[in-house]
């Protein structure tokens, strides 16, 4: 019998390893992508998206799908312009290490050598922390006023009034306003904005025609709308101030064509050096010495046995992703113009239609009962509206409250919980990450739960 389950494991091996070599044919992907993609746009009432899949750096498919803009009847092409969300992190990260290269700034130094009058807390912060999320920076609160127009001078004086959720290396935690802070550092050593320096050497020199910042007031020629979904009805995205959409965690309108000539870009290793590409793909080292599969504004993991680097992006009735799966010599881009759009069912879709290896999970872990109570106690204080800080004690300050909103609109439309099944576990820093299938009756939503070396809840989240 091992023997037996020893040659099937063999077998299996191989079978992942071949099928990271062959390519389906063009023709007959495309047929199957289109018929994915449309019955999910039509579920997830997905106004339009514009796809890419690469390989090699050669087109298999671009194209658009649906509307650009619901009220005028506009579909989406590879030319439609879309906000960029958080994959505009990606660029801000590039943004440094072309200062980085030139002498102007460095990875290790200091934020107080641009920040001086910065809190004693952040006296050991640096550029690398806040470029991996390790800084301890906390998020924008929900008292920030997304209407309100800040000067570079105000943000920072709101970012030096939280307090910080973690001393900087001691964790992981996504900080916006950690990138936010990047893009008026790079402004401070450049004397000039983020956007003029991804303009001069990143956007011109990649072939990026249409990508720049945003803006409501200029005329912008096939600009998309955002949307997002009301009690199941579509509507136009919330308006925000003009100065927080010049901001760099993600404030970039682009194409479809913009995002190709970046992956090619990054795929030939062009902008920037090799030792530079090899710093952002390198996942962070806590203080702890464990790694993050994180580096600068790339998600470090695999798919298929082989290395995946990737991130999402939402904002503003948007939602994008830029996937590559390295095994494959594969690129999956997705722009969407709404809110609701379910990144990794698209994602994981397309790359399972391309290569199903790329999305094959392995054996299921085995049963954790004394976990698997404290997801069904915290998924019923949720629904109660009862989270508190002593609940997720390393969780940031107001995230408590934040969550009680966001997951009372999911867990309104289910009933309570029937079952838990363990799907996924793994190490994450100093942190162990469990991602439970929550079934509610006859629907279903993924639950993760972080739990922290000493025991206590590090994360929760709920997606339907």
């Amino acid at each position: 019998m091992l023997r037996r389950i020893t040659t099937l494991c063999a077998l299996a091996a191989l079978c992942i390893a071949a099928s990271a070599i062959a390519a389906p044919d063009p023709g007959s992907f495309e047929k199957r992508l289109d018929t994915f993609v449309q019955s999910e746009m039509q579920a997830e009432k997905v106004p339009g998206i514009a796809i890419a899949v690469l390989r090699k750096g050669e087109i298999v498919v671009a194209k658009g799908y649906g509307l650009a803009t619901v009220e005028h009847d506009i579909p989406v092409t590879p030319d439609t312009i879309f906000q960029s969300g958080s994959v505009g992190k990606m660029f801000t990260a590039a943004a440094v290490m072309s200062q980085v290269e030139r002498g102007k700034m460095g990875l290790d130094d200091p934020v107080s050598k641009y920040l001086p009058d910065a809190p004693a807390t952040w006296r050991t912060m640096t550029i690398r922390h806040l470029l991996t999320h390790t800084s301890g920076v906390a998020n924008y609160g929900p008292d920030f006023d997304y209407r309100r127009d800040y000067s570079d001078d105000e943000l920072v004086k709101v970012a030096y009034a939280l307090p910080l959720d973690f001393k900087p290396g001691a964790r992981w935690s996504y900080s916006n306003t950690g990138y936010v802070l990047l893009g008026i550092l790079v402004k401070k050593a450049t004397g000039q904005s983020y956007l003029e320096v991804l303009d001069a050497q990143v956007f011109k020199p990649l072939g990026m025609k249409t990508a720049r910042g945003i803006s409501d007031a200029d005329i912008v020629p096939h600009r998309a709308s955002g949307y997002h979904l009301v009690n199941g009805v579509l509507k136009n995205q919330d308006w925000v101030s003009p100065s927080l959409n010049t901001t760099a965690d993600g404030s970039l309108y682009f194409s479809l064509n913009d995002v190709i000539a970046w992956v090619r870009g990054i795929e030939q290793g062009k902008v920037l050096t090799a030792a530079s590409w090899q710093q952002i793909y390198t996942p962070v080292k806590l203080n702890s010495g464990k790694p993050y599969p994180y580096g600068f504004a790339w998600r470090i993991e695999t798919a298929g046995g082989q290395p995946r680097y990737h991130h999402g992006g939402a904002w503003q009735g948007f939602r994008t992703y830029v996937s590559r799966y390295l095994g494959d010599d594969l690129s999956i881009i997705l722009l969407s113009n709404s809110a609701d759009t379910k990144l990794d069912t698209f994602v994981d879709g397309i790359a399972g239609l391309w290569d199903p290896a790329l999305t094959a999970r392995g054996p299921r872990p085995a049963a954790q009962p004394a976990i698997e109570r404290r997801v069904s106690a915290l998924v019923e204080k949720a629904r109660a509206g009862a989270l508190t800080q002593q609940d997720l004690p390393l969780a940031a300050v107001g995230f408590p409250a934040m969550a009680n909103r966001y997951f009372a609109s999911i867990l309104k439309k289910l009933g309570t919980v029937t079952k838990l099944e363990l799907s996924d576990r793994r190490e994450l820093g100093d942190d162990t990450l469990y991602t439970y299938v929550a079934t509610f009756g006859d629907r279903a939503a993924t639950v993760s739960l972080g739990i922290a070396s000493d025991g206590q809840v590090s994360s929760f989240m709920i997606n339907n």
